[in-house]
Parts: C-alpha cells; sequence; structure tokens
C-alpha cells in the first residue's frame, strides 16, 4: 500500500490528456505508458537489490552516501525537502484545492484548503509510522475502488471504441521520436514515487524481505491500474477527445452516467490526492531524520518523538515548506523542475548499483534481492533517466533551470554543515 500510494497521485486522472497531446494514436498512448511502467519496473528491481543491502533509515540517501560521497547524498537531500517532495506534495495538494471547490461548492481559495490538507496531514503522521501508515491504506483502497469504479463503468457504459489502425499518425523520424520523449514528462511524473517506500525500511519488521516484495507486487499493480485507465479513455474519448480535455477522468465518467458520475469520479480523484499526501509526509522526513544523524542539518531534526517514535521535527519542517509552495507556485511550474531532479537523483541511485556490486567479494549475502537483466537493466534505466531530463529541459528550460539552481546550490551549504560538523567533533 505504501508503494502504490507513493505512485497514485492526480496524476493519473489528469496526465492522460497531456500525454495525448504529444502522440495521437492508441497504440502509442497505450505504448508509451507501458514504456513508463516498464521504466517504473527496472527502477524497482534496482531499489528491491539497494534495499536489501542498505535496508537502514533514508534510503536513497543512504544508498548515495555509501556508494559515492555524503555530499552528493546531502544534494539529494537537499533537493528533496526544497524541490522534489515537497514540490511533488504542493503540486497535488494545489489538485485536490481544485476538486474540493468543484464537489463542494466552498469559495476558499485553493492556496488555503491546500494548506489546510497538508498541515492536517502532517499532524496525523507526527503520531507515529503506524498511524500513518493506517491512513494511508485506507485512503489507497478508497482510491483503487475509484479507478476500479471508473474503468469498469467506462468499458460497461461508456460508448466508444478503439481504433486499432493506424499504429503511428506519421513517419517514423526525429520528430514523433521527440514527441514520445516529451509524452514520458508527464508519464515519469504519474509513476513517480515508487522509491519513497525505501525511506521507511528502518522501521519495518523485516525490510529484506518486505520491502523488495513490496516494491515489486506495488509496481505491477499500478502499471495495472494505469493501463486499465488509459485504455477506457481511449475507449469511450479517442485520441483527439483524450487531448482536448483537461478532465479526462472526469469526461470518461460523464459520458457513462452524466453529471452525477463526473460529480463521483471527483470525489475519487480528490481521495487519491489525499492518499499521495499522505504517503509523502509518512516516508520523506526520514531522510532529513538521516541527514541530520549524520550531522549534517540542523540536530533537532534528527530527534525522535519518545511517545511515537516519528522524526517530528523533520515531518513539521517538511508540511510547512510544502504548504509555502503550494500557496505560491504552480501546478505546470513545480511538475517541470520536479521532474528534471527527480531523474537525475535516480540515475545516480541506480548507478550506484554498480558500485556494491563491483565492492562484493565472493557470494552475495543472506537475503539479498538480485536485479534481473543486471548490468543491462540498470544501464537502460540510468539511460532512460538521462533522456528523460535532458528532454525536460528541452522543452522547458526556464522551469527546470529553477531546480538545477536549487540543485547546485545545496553543494555550498553541504560546505557549511560538513565544516560546522568538523569544528563539532574536534
Amino acid at each position: 500500500m505504501i508503494v502504490m500510494g507513493g505512485i497514485v497521485g492526480s496524476g493519473i486522472f489528469i496526465n492522460p490528456y497531456v500525454v495525448a497531446l504529444h502522440v495521437h494514436t492508441p497504440f502509442l498512448i497505450l505504448g508509451v505508458w507501458l514504456a513508463g511502467g516498464a521504466l517504473a519496473m527496472m527502477g524497482a528491481f534496482i531499489w528491491a537489490e539497494l534495499a536489501t543491502r542498505l535496508p537502514g533509515a533514508g534510503g536513497q540517501y543512504l544508498y548515495l552516501r555509501e556508494a559515492y560521497h555524503p555530499s552528493v547524498a546531502f544534494v539529494y537531500g537537499w533537493v528533496l525537502l526544497l524541490v522534489t517532495q515537497t514540490g511533488g506534495m504542493a503540486a497535488v495538494a494545489v489538485a485536490f484545492a481544485h476538486y474540493y471547490r468543484e464537489i463542494t461548492g466552498f469559495g476558499g481559495s485553493d492556496g488555503a484548503i491546500a494548506a489546510t490538507a497538508l498541515l492536517g496531514l502532517t499532524a496525523i503522521n507526527c503520531l507515529g509510522a503506524r498511524a500513518g501508515s493506517n491512513v494511508q491504506s485506507a485512503f489507497m483502497l478508497m482510491k483503487t475502488a475509484a479507478i476500479a469504479a471508473m474503468v469498469g463503468l467506462g468499458l460497461a457504459l461508456g460508448g466508444g471504441h478503439v481504433q486499432v489502425t493506424p499504429l503511428i499518425d506519421r513517419p517514423i523520424s526525429l520528430g514523433l521520436l521527440g514527441s514520445i520523449a516529451a509524452a514520458m514528462t508527464p508519464i515519469a511524473f504519474a509513476y513517480g514515487g515508487w522509491q519513497t517506500a525505501s525511506f521507511v525500511a528502518a522501521e519495518m519488521r523485516d525490510p529484506r524481505r518486505d520491502l523488495s516484495r513490496g516494491l515489486v507486487m506495488g509496481v505491477t499493480g499500478v502499471i495495472l491500474l494505469y493501463l486499465s485507465v488509459n485504455f477506457v479513455c481511449v475507449k469511450v474519448l479517442g485520441p483527439a477527445g483524450l487531448a482536448a480535455t483537461r478532465t479526462p477522468a472526469s469526461a470518461v465518467m460523464r459520458a457513462a452516467l452524466g453529471s452525477r458520475g463526473a460529480q463521483w469520479i471527483a470525489i475519487g480523484i480528490a481521495i487519491s490526492t489525499l492518499g499521495f499526501l499522505s504517503q509523502g509526509i509518512l516516508t520523506a522526513p526520514r531522510v532529513y531524520y538521516a541527514m541530520a544523524r549524520d550531522g549534517l542539518f540542523f540536530a533537532s531534526v534528527g530527534r525522535l518523538s519518545v511517545r511515537t517514535g516519528a522524526p517530528v521535527t523533520a515531518i513539521v519542517v517538511q508540511g510547512i515548506l510544502a504548504t509555502v509552495i503550494a500557496i505560491y507556485g504552480r501546478y505546470e511550474q513545480i511538475l517541470n523542475y520536479e521532474i528534471s531532479v527527480d531523474f537525475i537523483s535516480f540515475a545516480f541511485t541506480a548507478a550506484s548499483l554498480f558500485v556494491f556490486r563491483r565492492r562484493e567479494k565472493g557470494a552475495p549475502g543472506a537475503g539479498i534481492f538480485r536485479t534481473p537483466g543486471h548490468p543491462y537493466t540498470t544501464a537502460l534505466f540510468v539511460l532512460s533517466c538521462a533522456t528523460i531530463v535532458a528532454s525536460t529541459i528541452w522543452h522547458q528550460p526556464g522551469d527546470t533551470f529553477i531546480g538545477q539552481l536549487i540543485l547546485l546550490s545545496g553543494i555550498p551549504v553541504y560546505l557549511y554543515w560538513s565544516r560546522r560538523k568538523r569544528k563539532t567533533t574536534a
């Protein structure tokens, strides 16, 4: 539930129309969503091996620190706090606010509603991992039910059909490849989040077993959900109709059940966004906690609550920053700079598997999950991440520049904290 909850947010209900703007046949639309799923699965296999090798708190932060240098891990945690995690949460909170106002007719601003949702879930997760994961599991079950209802009702009552041919709408060319690459940016955002489950490895009973299984099973479930949703969207709306609407899920349900159906799916989307927010608030603060424990962040962030065992200060800091971004940022802008930075960290983390394998002497230790197809699948994943970053920078240079600037700002901040750490221990 944590793996799936970290992936399934508002993206699957909104991003299908963005993909259809770039590729225009059912074959290409479903094909790029399947390719995105395959990329996520390759990543899940890699993270499953890394998690069984290093089943401690912090997930990616821990892998980068042990493979390269504490500075690399710190920069990752820095952009996680300021860009990728808080930015993604802010974008989804704004999406929740939009649907909340649509459902209730509430006249408040999107920023105020988003802030209320973020701070409320932050308070729940301060009660501990058990409380947060219980809420997360409940949200995941509800949003899975909403997706299943959309797919079932769309197939049964939505009408339409899938036109198998033509497979592509233009000759194979650099232009077509560029369109496919551009379509992968919103798909990458929709599939992102499976890696965050590794942040809470230290709080699992048996992370070597449970996290590797959870990653593979969770990503498999999401691929099936996403392909089902996109098949229904293409069947009911057609590629042109899908590209013409900014609310494809509502359009499908309106075709199946009228205005009442659109209202129901809006409720499902609101629940889905809350589930995504709950998962992010539960998992990511464990990275900031690990940074503080390494002496590279404020000591208070590295303290656990005596009563709940949760890193309360880390959770609160993240919640406040996400709230600020939600109030002042735009969804599209956040999406672009979040993706460009996130996939840089994905590439470096996946490449760390080559480092750990090279250090390995003799047979692997007991309980180590082995990535299928390594080194070829790992190299393909790294190359795919680099391609997504390059495509995002090419198509949205202004927005991605913001993310890259924040990433680079982490270097002098690391130098400050490492110098402070040396003085403290001297």
